[in-house]
């Protein structure tokens, strides 16, 4: 016992080495799932407040981003196992046309293209104007953007997307299956998410921004990456302060605009919760598990995207599966094993910078992954 209480230790001491070396910017919060033990492990680096110096706390909230598409999956195929929806369904089918009009390729996707990000659709997220008007120079802050108005950007000739069936990441995808859900349910995707997800498992610290109230009103300033290709392709809003050389606050800002896409906040405890539910596979039937796991290649090393899921290569080539996420002010990841979950959240944001968020040089560039599945398993 005493030997094992000693590996414990050692292995405890280096992940935490780990991440202190690896968060130069804003601050870092992570947990991991234990297959031996309930209570998760929590770890923290950097700054909540990089002024004040003010530490980052294992209970803090952050952006989850696009980690957010993984929940909407789960009630898509949730609704599919009660016969409400079918994965060869249209988007026609479902919503009225004056919510899909003048999107190239929006009427005839599918549900199943839709959540592997095949439909061929335009995503919003790279709209030259929406990239201003939605993160950058002309961002309103305060403002809380309405489900459908992200779909504004996108009617008009496609500029990115390649033709149906091809795999393009596309937000776009994510704001019609909410509507979808809402269509076919009469009620709000985020009421869905709360009755079907969050109030089950218990994750009383995650909710959708400007969609619901804050559970939980301990949260760290937003700070953003402003690179020169940030500055370039967003520009910076009056209405954010510089912080040092590197960063912005963008602390008073909103993740409404994300909606369904990535709007959803959570602390890692709470995520650790949702991982495990999706590790063990307790929220969707054999069938769906093997849906969301109908992996593709995306043409990057080591990747593959299923229904709202990928599978990657990463520590020692182990295969992880799970999302990570990038918004406006945080920077995220979600990522299983049989044996272990990881959940990692920041409060640095990298999207539009060309940058590289905390969370990817933890996961990628360090033995962190092998440590935690090493703790995972004492």
């Amino acid at each position: 016992m005493a030997q094992q209480d000693d590996k414990h230790s050692e292995i405890v001491a280096k992940i935490d080495r780990v991440l202190r070396q690896n968060v130069t910017l804003g601050g870092l919060s992570v947990a991991i799932s234990s297959t031996t033990n309930p209570k998760p492990y929590t770890f923290t680096a950097g700054y909540a407040d990089v002024v004040k110096k003010t530490p980052t706390e294992d209970d803090h909230s952050f952006g989850i981003g696009s980690i957010t598409k993984v929940f909407v999956t789960v009630i898509t195929l949730q609704l599919i196992e009660a016969g409400r929806l079918h994965l060869s369904d249209t988007v026609k089918q479902h919503l009225q046309p004056h919510v899909y009009h003048d999107i190239d390729c929006a009427e005839s996707a599918t549900i199943e293209q839709l959540l592997s990000h095949r439909a061929g659709i335009d995503s919003w997220e790279e709209d030259p104007t929406w990239i201003v008007q939605g993160r950058g120079r002309d961002i309103r802050p305060a403002y809380i953007w309405q489900r459908e108005h992200t779909l504004e950007y996108v009617r008009r000739p496609k500029m990115f997307a390649p033709v149906p069936g091809e795999y393009y990441y596309a937000n776009t995808n994510y704001t019609l299956l909410g509507l979808i859900i809402e269509a076919v349910t009469q009620t709000t995707a985020e009421s869905e998410i709360r009755r079907r997800i969050l109030d089950p498992l218990k994750m009383d610290h995650t909710f959708l921004e400007g969609f619901e109230d804050a559970k939980n009103e301990h949260a760290p300033n937003r700070y953003h990456l402003a690179t020169a290709q940030f500055r370039e392709i967003a520009g910076v809003s009056p209405a954010f302060s510089q912080v040092g050389d590197e960063l912005i606050d963008v602390t008073g800002s909103n993740l409404s605009v994300s909606w369904l896409a990535g709007g959803m906040i959570s602390t890692t405890t709470d995520l650790l919760k949702f991982g495990r539910a999706m590790q063990q596979g307790i929220l969707l039937k054999p069938a769906s598990r093997m849906t969301m796991q109908s992996f593709e290649p995306t043409g990057r090393p080591g990747e593959a995207m299923g229904c709202g899921l990928f599978r990657k290569e990463m520590g020692d080539k182990c295969t992880w599966l799970g999302h990570s996420g990038g918004v406006l002010g945080f920077a995220a990841g979600l990522w299983w094993t049989d044996d272990c979950v990881v959940a990692l959240l920041t409060n640095v944001g990298i999207v539009h910078s060309g940058g590289r968020s905390v969370v990817t040089s933890v996961l990628i560039d360090t033995e962190f992954l092998s440590l935690a599945g090493e703790l995972a398993r004492i």
